[in-house]
């Protein structure tokens, strides 16, 4: 099944790495969302569960080995073409996640990856999962 104008939706998971103050982000280097700052994350893979597609997603885009901790939430993906076709549709589930090895550098669908201080996310362009990541997880607050 292909990304672009799939038959079903995908399912798809991202983690919410916190260390020191700051959190592990990719850019992205393909669609949906080129260019945005968001978690690391992917598809998971016929045959493969959530967290090894999760262990696998974060090593191949970041170089970094994590261990999931807890499920924090989940979000449905739904990008439409200018004809109101189904462009992309991935179910995404998040967890936090803590590194327990390996070197960050970027690789697979990052352009770029980062570990950026809590206090710098708002100079960036960031994909709306970041934010609600952090406020699932208890690290920034709601909005008012």
């Amino acid at each position: 099944m292909g990304r672009e104008y799939p038959e079903h939706p995908r399912p798809s998971c991202h983690a919410l790495v916190v260390q020191d103050g700051r959190v592990l982000l990719i850019r992205r280097a393909a669609e949906p969302l080129r260019g945005y700052w968001g978690l690391p994350g992917g598809a998971v893979e016929l045959g493969e569960t959530v967290v090894e597609a999760l262990r696998r997603e974060v090593l191949e885009e970041t170089g970094l080995e994590v261990e999931p901790e807890r499920y924090l939430g989940y979000r449905d993906a739904i990008s439409r073409d200018e004809e109101g076709r189904v462009r992309f549709h991935y179910v995404i589930l998040f967890y936090s996640a803590r590194p327990v090895g390996g070197e960050i550098h970027a690789g697979d669908d990052a352009a770029q990856v980062d570990w950026v201080p809590l206090d710098s996310l708002s100079g960036l362009q960031l994909t709306d999962s970041v934010h609600e990541c952090l406020r699932w997880a208890g690290i920034e607050e709601s909005p008012q």
